[in-house]
């Protein structure tokens, strides 16, 4: 499982540094021919959404606090039956943090659209 993450990270940071290379010659290349108009074209858009990002805090703290609460369930977890959430082969501590994680974004979710439906 090691090898094939660390193969994963290297192709992906391979294909980034072969991108932001390859970007920047042609935007280069744009330049010396006096195509100053056509360098923007390159550029990737920025969407800004103010609903968006809003209150990021507030997105993070309940990521943060539903990430904690995911950690004291498996400690928990671990109290009642060390078996089920302690070994090598282990899928079950990494399915709650997963769940918390996820409600942790869901919250944040129903909070957003429940302040868009009053405005």
């Amino acid at each position: 499982m090691e090898e094939l993450i660390a193969v994963g990270v290297v192709f992906f940071g391979a294909y980034h540094i072969i991108k932001l290379f390859s970007t920047h010659l042609l935007k280069r290349k744009l330049i010396k021919a006096e195509q100053y108009d056509r360098v923007g074209i390159l550029e990737e858009p920025k969407v800004e959404n103010d609903e968006s990002n809003r209150y990021p805090s507030l997105k993070w703290g309940l990521v943060a606090l539903m990430t904690g609460l995911g950690f004291i369930i498996i400690e928990v977890m671990g109290l009642f039956n060390r078996d089920m959430v302690r070994g090598r082969d282990a899928v079950l501590p990494l399915g709650i943090l997963m769940v918390c994680i996820s409600l942790g974004f869901l919250i944040y979710f129903f909070i957003m659209n429940g302040k868009a439906v009053k405005k």
